[in-house]
């Protein structure tokens, strides 16, 4: 069976892990611990990020967006109506531009280093960075998620979807983000109805039970992580 490599609060694996449960691509999962610098896992992928995809042949994905455009290539392409990427060219490119936007400025301005701050650092070693977490990138990543929670109520609230009138990769790559972010706690709903009512229909999908399912060592999820209707 192929092996995915990936982080349970990374937001590049979660999206990943969204599209092979969309498609019904059946994977074994290898939590990796990248600081760790694994010379086996660094033999697959030399840049050392997440998430990698293995498949039978030992024929090895690196990355979101390789991982996507293969899935697309080979199993998204049969889906037809299900396909997560539309067959109108400027509607590819809008669902492409949101996806960017999850995958590359809020994982750069949110994600990355709260969940740094937040998870790696309890995890890691002093030796590797761990520590408490910085109070000044606390407040600026905070800061920063009320701005891109706003964009994605706007965008829930003009659009049947986030990209337009269909699901699409834009959906999942921007649960995935709003999933890590969630589980700790770090979402005001109240603020933003409408990204709240989006994402309550995002993560109904059967693709998402397996993320609502798992606990992280260590952290407690906020109460209504799991609830559909919360």
């Amino acid at each position: 069976m192929p092996t995915l490599y990936h982080f349970p609060m990374s937001s590049h694996s979660r999206f990943v892990r969204l599209i092979l449960g969309e498609y019904n691509y059946q994977v074994e999962l290898a939590e990796e611990l990248t600081w760790e610098h694994r010379k086996d896992f660094l033999a697959l992928n030399p840049a050392g990020t997440l998430p990698v995809l293995v498949d039978d042949s030992m024929r090895v994905l690196c990355g979101a967006y390789v991982i996507l455009e293969f899935m697309d290539e080979t199993a998204g392409i049969l889906k037809r109506d299900k396909r997560l990427l539309d067959d109108d060219p400027f509607k590819r490119a809008e669902i492409r531009r949101l996806t960017e936007w999850f995958l590359t400025k809020m994982e750069q301005e949110v994600t990355r280093p709260l969940v740094r701050e937040r998870v790696h650092k309890v995890i890691m070693r002093s030796d590797q960075g761990g520590g408490p977490p910085d109070s000044k990138v606390l407040r600026a990543t905070r800061a920063n998620i009320r701005q891109h929670m706003k964009y994605v109520a706007w965008l829930a609230g003009t659009r049947a979807y986030l990209a337009g009138d269909r699901f699409s990769y834009a959906d999942l790559a921007a649960a995935a983000s709003i999933s890590v972010l969630d589980y700790m706690g770090e979402i005001d709903w109240g603020e933003t109805p409408q990204a709240k009512e989006w994402y309550q229909r995002i993560k109904s999908r059967p693709c998402f039970r397996p993320l609502l399912a798992e606990r992280i060592r260590g952290l407690t999820p906020v109460s209504h992580y799991a609830d559909l209707d919360f």
